[in-house]
């Protein structure tokens, strides 16, 4: 169940081409792609499946569930049942599909609606919109983003419920049964710090985060059960900072979404810390959107790699390769023991012994 929803963007939302054979661009379905976006958003925001999933099946009962007038609620139900998000039967009523009713009605364990909602479509979805002048270099960094308290707080709670579950996926691939430290570098709302500490009870982790994170993130172990809430520590600051940490004391350093995030400039200063807060034998996991080495895709990596520029302008594009690169350059002599997709056609995780 976490494995599918900790997949589903990638093995449920990849677009498909109208003619694959010929292998041609479908320009206006890419032009005309925003529509589709917005209308999904819109759904989440005035809870057109929830309303759904608790019975309010027709036009009438819809609007009178969220309150908007039937002529343009009518027009975006056709909308979300020609993307077929929503059906409909001869008698006016509708139904969610079964991908709807899994993953964007909140009573479904596999709910990830809140990340599409507040993340992709209130932060993420208007950024784009200035794609062109990030392309120029003018867009803010994630860093001047997070000094706004709210801002960070939305990202944090919206990205959590998604990150536990590819947490959860990377347990399935990385073994750190022997590990007591880690080191949670950039770790959000410590999503990936409280699956490691509920499944390995000898591991304390440390999240490093921006202080406006670090707060939410608090507030989030502070919900779980005691003895991760007493393994499962923020440290507020900037990665990109002097950690001051015992060289050789830490067993576990994870980076997820972090690398892609800061500017392509700060890498190698970031990698050498890993490898010298690193004990022997200690291991360094890379997490994030990456591209092919042959950068021909996948397609959703690419527009997360593309979104990205709008937030960090001077990142440096991620794929395996130039990661493995990075790494050997901070002194991980090693072949990687891991290098593969995470989630698929949107992630992949680099991991290498020091």
């Amino acid at each position: 169940m976490h494995r599918a929803r900790a997949e589903v963007l990638g093995s449920h939302l990849q677009p498909k081409a109208a003619n694959a054979a010929a292998c041609r661009a479908d320009i206006n379905g890419i032009a005309y792609g925003f529509m589709g976006s917005a209308a999904l958003f819109t759904a989440l925001e005035i809870g057109i499946f929830d309303a759904i999933a608790a019975g309010k099946c027709t036009a009438l009962a819809l609007m009178q569930a969220t309150g908007i007038e039937k002529p343009r609620l009518q027009t975006l139900l056709t909308a979300l049942t020609a993307m077929e998000l929503v059906s409909v039967d001869g008698g006016g009523k509708y139904a969610n599909t079964a991908e709807t009713r899994s993953f964007l009605v909140r009573s479904s364990p596999q709910f990830y609606g809140d990340y599409i909602q507040l993340q992709v479509g209130r932060q993420f979805y208007p950024k784009m919109g200035r794609l062109t002048q990030a392309m120029h270099g003018d867009a803010a960094s994630y860093t001047e983003w997070f000094k706004d308290a709210k801002e960070a707080e939305t990202y944090t709670m919206a990205q959590h419920n998604g990150s536990l579950a590819t947490a959860k996926h990377l347990l399935r691939k990385i073994d750190v049964s022997d590990a007591r430290t880690m080191l949670d570098v950039g770790g959000g709302s410590g999503a990936f710090s409280i699956e490691f500490a509920r499944k390995h009870k000898n591991l304390r982790s440390t999240v490093l985060e921006l202080p406006e994170v670090a707060a939410a993130g608090r507030a989030i172990v502070a919900a779980d059960a005691p003895d991760v809430q007493e393994r499962v520590a923020f440290r507020p600051g900037s990665a990109l900072d002097p950690w001051n940490i015992a060289p050789g004391s830490v067993d576990v350093v994870l980076m997820s979404y972090l690398s892609g995030s800061i500017p392509a400039q700060c890498l190698p200063a970031l990698y050498r810390q890993a490898h010298d807060v690193l004990a022997p034998g200690g291991l360094f996991v890379v997490h994030d959107f990456m591209v092919h080495n042959d950068k021909k895709g996948p397609l959703l990596a690419s527009w997360w790699a593309l979104e990205h520029v709008t937030v960090n302008p001077d990142g440096l594009g991620l794929y395996p390769d130039n990661v493995i690169q990075h790494k050997r350059k901070a002194g991980f002599t090693a072949d990687p023991i891991l290098n593969q997709e995470l989630i698929k056609g949107l992630t992949a995780v680099v991991a290498v012994r020091k």
